[in-house]
């Protein structure tokens, strides 16, 4: 069996020593290799990510052929591709993965097919607004070590009936049961051009209750989000907050997750 893990750039060697070292505490007959430089990666994103990648392969693109959360191998362009159908904007879209000597013949390619549908690249801000309306969490800032998937509001990826177990499934057993003391949740501050930048205190009343853990404007909400843990008795949505933003409180609201597309219809292409 092979797998291909895919981790954010910051992260990979973490991952990779997390991985080593449970394959030396289980004995396990696995070769790890991190094959980074070997791929190139791009993203297609948007509403027209379908017609742009559908006009460079002979492939199904449609849902019930290449569903989300699925992998195929393609060729685009005459270049073998892995396809993710996968998003961490809350749009339609694909991950590409190609040897790296055809990045630049991937790039083109898809530059040259997208300009008749308004392909634009996108930077890492861009990216961070759009993840942020869409309420997908960042490790490192929204996750870390010491949060656990529940109170993260990922018990969804949870399976903790999953032949043979994982490790840590006995803890999360018992944190299910037990129930979170704390829920992040998105706050929408009342001023839309109010810059929040993480780690700023939040307040209830008069009684800081967390921190903000990754902010950012949503440009297509028209809003000013933060992201907080905050203790479950206040964490419905409606409840008032205030974030300290340079010595000045600022008011908001706790809000119902995702602020964009809470139906998920542009995620799953309907």
């Amino acid at each position: 069996d092979v797998f291909l893990i895919v981790t954010g750039t910051a992260f990979g060697s973490h991952d990779m020593a997390w991985l080593r070292k449970q394959a030396r505490r289980r004995d396990a007959q696995a070769r790890i290799v991190d094959v980074t430089g070997q791929f190139a990666c791009f993203a297609l994103w948007g509403p027209h990510s379908r017609e742009i990648l559908g006009g460079l392969t002979p492939a199904d693109l449609s849902n019930p052929a290449f569903a989300f959360m699925t992998a195929q191998e393609l060729t685009v362009a005459d270049v073998p591709v892995r396809a993710l159908r996968v998003t961490f904007v809350g749009e339609l879209g694909w991950e590409l993965y190609a040897s790296s000597e055809y990045g630049t013949a991937l790039w083109s390619a898809l530059w040259d097919a997208g300009q008749g549908e308004g392909l634009v690249a996108g930077g890492y801000r861009a990216i961070e607004s759009m993840r942020l309306e869409k309420g997908y969490r960042v490790w490192g800032s929204d996750i870390t070590a010491e949060t656990n998937p529940y109170e993260a509001g990922l018990g969804f990826c949870v399976k903790l009936d999953k032949p043979g177990g994982f490790e840590g499934c006995d803890a999360l057993r018992e944190l299910k049961q037990r129930g979170p003391a704390r829920r992040l949740r998105a706050l929408v501050l009342d001023d839309p051009q109010a810059v929040v930048l993480g780690s700023e205190p939040v307040r209830i009343g008069e009684r800081v209750v967390g921190r903000v853990t990754s902010g950012g404007l949503g440009y297509t909400t028209g809003t000013s989000i933060a992201y907080a843990y905050l203790p479950v008795e206040h964490a419905a949505p409606g409840t008032r907050v205030a974030v300290d933003l340079f010595g000045e409180w600022m008011g908001g609201v706790v809000a119902r997750e995702p602020l964009f597309d809470p139906a998920g219809d542009r995620v799953h292409g309907r």
